[in-house]
């Protein structure tokens, strides 16, 4: 078979989970923030007026953004309230993607020494009918891909 004819599709961003270190209920609708962003360094050199050098700064990690149906389950709810009380417990976990036919890991996300930065509560309505959802937003300091 020839190169051309291989095809090979992208993943499906639906069959995830979320592990977190000694956090045992961690199944989430969505998961966002997963970005790293490099800054530019802008140098001068002496006897080049016409260009300006570009080098990498500091990187940074957006926050991780996870948003899940509200349960029984107090396990995220008494991490961030220990760091409402000024008990910062900083965690390791991962992003994990499936395979959509075999349920295979594909796709492994690592990131280090989490904290959870905000937490938000359900919208809540006398006449709706919709499932309760919680968000919970984690400050991190690196992630990588494995």
């Amino acid at each position: 078979m020839s190169q051309a004819a291989l095809r090979i599709d992208p993943f499906r961003n639906f069959n995830f989970l979320v592990e977190i270190q000694g956090i045992v209920q961690a199944s989430f609708l969505e998961c966002s923030g997963l970005e790293a962003t490099t800054e530019v360094v802008e140098y001068r050199e002496g006897g080049d007026n016409t260009t300006v050098r570009k080098l990498p700064g500091k990187t940074s990690y957006s926050d991780i953004t996870l948003k899940r149906g509200l349960t029984a389950s107090a396990e995220l709810w008494a991490w961030r309230q220990a760091v409402i009380e000024g008990t910062v417990d900083r965690r390791h976990g991962s992003i994990v993607l499936y395979d959509l036919d075999n349920r295979t890991e594909v796709v492994r996300w690592n990131f280090t020494n989490a904290w959870p930065s905000k937490w938000d509560g359900p919208q809540l309505n006398a006449r709706g009918n919709e499932v309760a959802h919680e968000t919970l937003v984690l400050a991190h300091e690196g992630i990588t891909r494995v």
